[in-house]
């Protein structure tokens, strides 16, 4: 494999410019992200969740990318923000409105659309978000509808030409058969199989980027995915689909539970 343009070091100097707490997070392998949703643009629920994130102990809001989002997220929450989307031109004004973290992705919310996103062209929107801001760290979201052979190679292309971070995802379209546990446990599967072999590929290359496991997790599946060799969790719809505040700090303490409780599963 060719040798990349952005080596650790680089990846690791973007990542340095995080909060001290988040860079521990990252290299503790325990960080817990909360989402508010891609797509979501509804105030009262982006500053309830922000609030509740706070509180409940995450690490990381990721909000949809828009500025007066970002400035809600910021004024509910002393998190620092991570923002999402898939047209990189509305990276550069999330940024000045103060989102640390730049992600394309999270994907599962246009699958039902029928709209679907290809290596090549997750590629070409990596490369223009990187043109348009080389120094703020950036996290890609690795589409689960592609096999897993390709996401692992569509993993290495994507920290060969700057991604910081990978994220998997695949929750939405996960079809449990079984309640309770074992259904928890199926709805995370796609996500899970992602991080497992995209943390062995990362592992076996000449990268060392953290891996993020997003998308179907809850209080069961989240030390499977700490145990898989991910650095962090992503988790939206275990959060941002309750209906009050109380229930959603409460749901946020269990995941920061789950999480902390998971060091001991750390490769």
């Amino acid at each position: 494999m060719p040798k990349s343009d952005y080596p650790f070091d680089v990846v690791m100097t973007r990542i340095n410019h995080l909060p001290a707490s988040l860079q521990n997070s990252f290299s503790s392998r325990s960080l817990l992200k909360v989402i508010t949703g891609l797509n979501n643009f509804d105030k009262s629920s982006v500053a309830c969740v922000a609030k509740a994130a706070g509180i409940g102990g995450a690490d990381l809001l990721d909000v949809a990318c828009h500025p007066e989002i970002i400035d809600l997220a910021i004024q509910h929450s002393s998190l620092p923000i991570c923002v999402s989307a898939i047209d990189p031109e509305l990276f550069p004004p999330a940024v000045e409105a103060g989102a640390l973290i730049i992600e394309i992705g999270n994907f599962d919310s246009f699958y039902l659309k029928g709209r679907f996103f290809s290596s090549d062209e997750i590629l070409a929107l990596t490369n223009q978000t990187r043109k348009l801001l080389p120094d703020i760290p950036l996290s890609v979201t690795v589409p689960h509808t592609l096999p897993l052979d390709k996401q692992s190679q569509l993993a290495l292309d994507l920290a060969d030409i700057g991604a910081d971070i990978i994220q998997t995802e695949g929750g939405t379209s996960a079809k449990p058969h079984s309640a309770g546990t074992l259904g928890l446990i199926e709805k995370a599967a796609p996500t899970l199989a992602a991080a497992h072999v995209l943390s062995e590929t990362i592992d076996k290359s000449n990268f060392n980027i953290p891996i993020l496991c997003a998308s179907g997790l809850s209080t069961v599946t989240i030390p499977m995915a700490f145990a898989t060799g991910a650095s962090g969790v992503g988790v939206g719809s275990a959060v941002n689909k309750l209906k009050t505040e109380i229930e959603m700090i409460a749901a946020i303490k269990s995941l920061r539970e789950a999480t902390n409780s998971s060091r001991s599963l750390v490769k």
